[in-house]
């Protein structure tokens, strides 16, 4: 596989059941104007932000090093509880542009998906096509 892209881009996400899965998983998306079928799910996997990074948390752990590799002259930026807890669904997904178009050189590509657990807010977030 190619090397895989980094985007953070929010893009409109249709849901369904495919072949062989048992939930509910993409189908479809559109990213910059273009639609996007999902042939297969590759895998999926659930991220969380990085609580124990959270200056409450190292607290409690009793360390007071920097979380980040920051120096004492510049401290880390402060982030809330709730950024840190957030929960994100991530699907990697190889997709085509369709059989509309098909012969104009549709080799498709793997792409990741991610939901905003509490959001429900859909990004593109890495792309190799």
């Amino acid at each position: 596989m190619e090397l895989m892209r980094r985007y953070d881009e929010p893009v409109e996400v249709r849901c369904g059941q495919l072949a062989g899965a048992e939930t509910m998983v993409p189908e479809q998306f559109l990213w910059r104007g273009r639609l996007w079928k999902v042939r297969s799910v590759l895998e999926h996997w659930v991220e969380t932000g990085e609580w124990w990074r959270h200056a409450g948390v190292r607290a409690v752990l009793g360390s007071d090093e920097p979380a980040d590799g920051s120096s004492a002259e510049q401290p880390a930026r402060p982030r809330p509880l709730e950024e840190l807890l957030a929960e994100r669904a991530l699907w990697r997904v190889e997709a085509g542009r369709g059989a509309a178009v098909r012969g104009a050189d549709d080799s498709g590509g793997v792409f990741d998906l991610a939901l905003d657990v509490d959001g429900g807010q859909w990004l593109l977030v890495g792309c190799a096509d």
